[in-house]
């Protein structure tokens, strides 16, 4: 039913209201309540849990932002390096493991940068590292302050995953920060 800007408000309201209800009563919901969100688990797998299963080498971290705290599954305030620059984070894993998925997540509220990462692996310490992925990525106070990436990719027997941030594409003034890397 049109209504015309000629109308009276309350007859608007009125129109407006019983529009709503009855596309309420045609609307099919189902309240899910606290599931895990698509982005959390993939085909029923869950997340591999990184401290139990590698050794990780950083370049350096802030007090109260421990690199390990990148890897509780979102719990915790997170990695933030201790100097400006390009920064690196190395797993090192006990036993070679295959990975089809991988979820990065940097959070910067404070000032606007571009900031570049690299994700790469090798099946051993005396290998090559390749390149699985290099992404950048524009924050701003303003607008942009996470980034969140999903990847799915097909590494076998990984030994060595390493990321590195150049937290300002090499203005060497900002510092790189981790919220969360996950792996499955």
């Amino acid at each position: 039913m049109p209504v015309s800007l000629g109308e009276k408000p309350h007859m608007v309201r009125e129109t407006i209201q019983s529009l709503t209800a009855r596309d309420n009563e045609v609307m099919r919901k189902r309240v899910l309540g606290p599931v895990p969100l698509p982005g959390d688990t993939s085909n029923g797998r869950e997340w591999l849990n990184l401290q139990e299963l590698a050794e990780v080498e950083v370049t350096s971290e802030a007090d109260g932002y421990s690199v390990e705290s990148a890897f509780n599954f979102g719990a915790g305030p997170g990695w933030r390096a201790a100097c400006p620059g390009k920064q690196r984070i190395r797993l090192t894993f006990n036993e070679p493991h295959s990975i089809q998925r991988m979820r990065l997540q940097f959070y910067e509220p404070e000032i606007a940068r571009s900031q570049e990462f690299t994700v790469r692996w090798s099946s051993g310490p005396g290998e090559p590292l390749a390149e699985v992925v290099r992404q950048q990525w524009n924050f701003s106070p303003d607008g942009s302050t996470m980034e969140v990436e999903h990847y799915v990719v097909d590494l076998r027997a990984v030994s060595i995953l390493e990321l590195t941030i150049d937290p300002d594409r090499g203005a060497v003034e900002a510092l790189a920060t981790l919220v969360d890397w996950r792996l499955g």
